[in-house]
């Protein structure tokens, strides 16, 4: 997996009058567990770019005093209004310590059941994962194209390789849906179960479903 480098400063004090003074100079608070001691420390919060704004997922090197500390962002707290970075927490890695982290789910192929017209569902943008850091996958890779109307992909059904998903194997992580035009069209449903599925996944020539479900 890939790493992006944070540098940071050591903090001498972790009040509330320290933590609002780097926050005026736009430096974020941060911690990191996990090691032999915890460490406080600050850092630029454009640093944090492209750890937090991006899709990808990424491991951190935390460079402090000289020091280089393998990491995982485990938590970030956003101001309400601004978006501005509050606070980051962050656990070290080590190599014979299992960790757990979200890792995007990529989609390739075309499904059948898109192409005869039906609309496609991704319940899971990201999944979470436990593995050795040297085994933590930069994606989920999931070809849909067996995937017919009314066809479902769980969890289960996704190989895995020296690492575990931290969800049911029954967890819907894509299904293609019967849609007004495949219904137009007499398109043939295979099992379909009521699930909740919460993120349309459009991809042409699918048409947008538009009936409460």
């Amino acid at each position: 997996m890939k790493s992006i480098t944070i540098q940071g400063t050591k903090r001498e004090t972790v009040g509330k009058k320290s933590t609002k003074a780097l926050r005026d100079a736009e430096l974020v608070p941060c911690v990191v567990y996990g090691g032999a001691e915890t460490l406080n420390f600050s850092a630029e919060e454009k640093s944090f770019k492209s750890l937090v704004y991006t899709p990808e997922a990424h491991t951190v090197s935390i460079e402090v005093d000289g020091k280089t500390i393998p990491a995982i962002l485990q938590d970030i707290q956003f101001h309400p209004l601004t978006d501005k970075i509050l606070h980051a927490d962050f656990y070290q890695m080590s190599d014979d310590k299992p960790v757990v982290m979200e890792v995007p789910v990529a989609l390739t192929g075309r499904s059948k059941g898109v192409v005869a017209g039906g609309a496609m569902r991704q319940s899971f943008r990201k999944l979470k994962v436990k593995a050795l850091p040297g085994n933590l996958p930069d994606e989920i890779v999931v070809d849909v194209t067996p995937l017919k109307i009314g066809s479902k992909l769980y969890v289960g059904d996704i190989k895995t390789n020296n690492f575990t998903f931290m969800h049911p194997d029954n967890a819907v992580v894509v299904a293609v849906k019967m849609s007004r035009t495949a219904m137009k069209g007499g398109a043939v449903i295979e099992d379909d179960e009521d699930e909740e599925e919460t993120v349309v996944e459009g991809e042409a020539p699918a048409t947008e479903e538009t009936s409460a479900e």
